[in-house]
């Protein structure tokens, strides 16, 4: 599986050249896009709802543009366990992101970004590594825009101290593909490899989005599958700009 990701990854940078320069106007509202950064002073709303293995996950964020360089957000989480007693709310991520590279909209070298964040909060029976409490984080993604699709790639290692499960850290690398198939949809693949202190953590996930554009609004339906336990998970996203 690994050398399939380094093969179409391969693929899709000698298809490159064939592709023209990023145009600002068509990537504006482009909510989707792994590479896309707030404008001054604008919100955004993410609503996520995923279901897998009977359990329901509800999750919506709020990430505001201070300037084009940096944006903040906060996010919350709810799940419901039909199968079990997982129920209740996850920690709370507050994080923002600080574009070092290129700013927003110039196309002409690689973009960089920061990550960087904290989780805290939430219920005792919700501490999966991904929604644990009192979690540090710290990220860097950089890639590439063009008018037609964004190749990209994050790096982010997390500390959780936390008492489920105690003292672990990780760091996932995703590599990411997005394509804008027509002026309102856009199709996008990611895989992303996470390598934990304690191994039964370690997971691989290969994913698909199909997105579909209304102005300022767009509607995502996701699928993803995890190699190591051997998981499937459905949802959809809603994102409207504000």
């Amino acid at each position: 599986m690994r050398k399939f990701i380094a093969g179409f990854l391969i693929v899709l940078v000698g298809f490159v050249p064939c592709v023209g320069s990023a145009r600002a106007d068509g990537l504006d509202y482009d909510t989707s896009d792994p590479l896309y950064m707030l404008g001054i002073q604008e919100v955004l709303s993410e609503t996520t709802l995923t279901y897998w293995d009977n359990i329901l996950r509800l999750g919506q964020t709020l990430s505001y543009g201070i300037n084009d360089r940096l944006s903040i957000g906060i996010n919350a989480v709810f799940q419901q366990d039909f199968d079990g007693s997982q129920d209740g709310f996850g920690a709370v991520d507050l994080g923002g992101v600080y574009r070092v590279g290129t700013p927003s909209g110039n196309s002409a070298r690689i973009i960089s970004d920061v990550l960087f964040g904290l989780k805290f909060g939430g219920s005792s029976r919700v501490r999966t590594p991904d929604y644990a409490d009192s979690t540090y984080y710290v990220g860097y993604r950089f890639g590439r825009q063009w008018s037609g699709m964004t190749l990209a790639a994050t790096i982010k290692s997390s500390w959780i101290f936390d008492d489920v499960p105690l003292g672990m850290a990780y760091i996932d690398f995703t590599p990411e593909a997005y394509f804008r198939i027509a002026p309102d949809w856009r199709l996008g693949a990611q895989f992303t490899l996470r390598k934990a202190t304690n191994p039964h953590y370690n997971q691989e996930w290969l994913g698909g989005k199909i997105v579909r554009q209304y102005g300022r609004t767009q509607y995502a339906a996701h699928l993803d599958y995890e190699f190591e336990q051997d998981d499937l998970q459905v949802g959809v996203n809603v994102n409207i700009l504000f």
